[in-house]
């Protein structure tokens, strides 16, 4: 899926999904979109699948991938990839590190990994300890036959609990672009993605609010080819070929929000994959709301009256939800480009 879209110039939305039902209205969409795509969980969601009273992150994650596998062969013109998201520091032994594990005997016992990649998200610490970090988990990554991404530099807003304010931290350079592909190589070691920040912010936000700057990522794509070709990133030098000249397969964060020809410059830049979080979590739960203020008197048991258990049958606004976030992930696959190139 990678290096077909590294290829063909476009890029997977990445759709965050928090139970079976957004689960499913996220296939929907890329079944509807004729689209390949990612369905990933983040530190919380994962957590969430497991039940509140369980709350374990490694269980909720093994869950949501059973249901996923199972489900999505009934799609067999799509291929989808599971992905965990935005793993910090602190969840690393409790989620990702014991992910892997599992993986890797999975893949030792001659099966495919449960899960196709995991996120590190060293976005809240120094960049040398993000690498430092970072390779470890790129060589766990090759022996569980999965693909890592990182986070260089830090995403503003909020999401799960995590949070980073809006300043220039907002904004990678090229020379962490050098330093990332100095330390990780450029596919020689092991395959990943690189989220680097070009003023991304997580949630709901109007256009303007923060400055976009999609033209760092060729800035950072350029720097790090030149590097490779004057012999500062050594170890890549000769050994990769960069689809169109760009050596990193890139990850846009915080895309809710953003106007359609930001998008499509990020992706221009090699852009593969973006998240769709917010977003999708809004159509989902518009459709609910306008449910229940359309049929109020049916779903409510008022004045002693039953109400109608057609319409609050959670089938009914179930139905409504998944086909409304089914449409906005249309959307997604369509501004991205991946809609009608299902890899068959």
């Amino acid at each position: 899926m990678l290096d077909a879209a590294r290829r063909g110039g476009y890029a997977y939305p990445a759709i965050n999904v928090t139970s079976t039902q957004t689960l499913n209205a996220a296939l929907q969409g890329f079944a509807e979109a004729e689209s390949d795509g990612i369905i990933q969980v983040s530190v919380g969601g994962s957590a969430y699948f497991s039940g509140q009273s369980v709350n374990d992150r490694v269980t909720g994650s093994l869950a949501f991938a059973a249901f996923a596998h199972e489900v999505a062969k009934k799609y067999p013109n799509i291929t989808v990839a599971l992905h965990t998201d935005h793993c910090a520091k602190q969840y690393l032994d409790e989620w990702v590190r014991p992910l892997l594990a599992h993986e890797a005997d999975e893949v030792a016992h001659g099966k495919e990994p449960t899960f196709q990649s995991h996120m590190w998200d060293g976005s809240t610490v120094p960049l040398d300890e993000n690498l430092d970090i970072a390779e470890e988990l790129l060589d766990k990554s090759v022996k569980a036959h999965t693909v890592l991404e990182i986070e260089i530099g830090a995403v503003g807003g909020e999401e799960d609990g995590h949070s980073h304010e809006i300043n220039d931290k907002l904004y990678s350079t090229p020379a962490d672009g050098v330093k990332v592909a100095q330390r990780l190589g450029l596919g020689e070691r092991g395959r990943y993605m690189a989220a680097f920040t070009f003023g991304n912010v997580h949630g709901a936000y109007k256009p303007g609010f923060v400055k976009l700057r999609p033209d760092l990522l060729g800035d950072i794509q350029r720097e790090v080819a030149t590097a490779v070709v004057d012999g500062r990133i050594a170890s890549a030098a000769g050994a990769v070929d960069f689809p169109a000249g760009k050596p990193f397969a890139l990850v846009f964060h915080g895309g809710s929000g953003s106007r359609p020809e930001e998008i499509a410059e990020a992706v221009s830049h090699g852009v593969v994959k973006m998240n769709v979080d917010t977003d999708t979590q809004y159509a989902f739960t518009r459709a609910i709301a306008g449910h229940m203020f359309s049929h109020y008197d049916a779903v409510l048991k008022i004045d002693g009256e039953v109400g109608n258990k057609k319409f609050y049958d959670p089938r009914s606004w179930g139905r409504e939800a998944e086909t409304s976030m089914a449409a906005r992930v249309v959307e997604a696959c369509q501004e991205l480009g991946s809609a009608g190139k299902a890899l068959k």
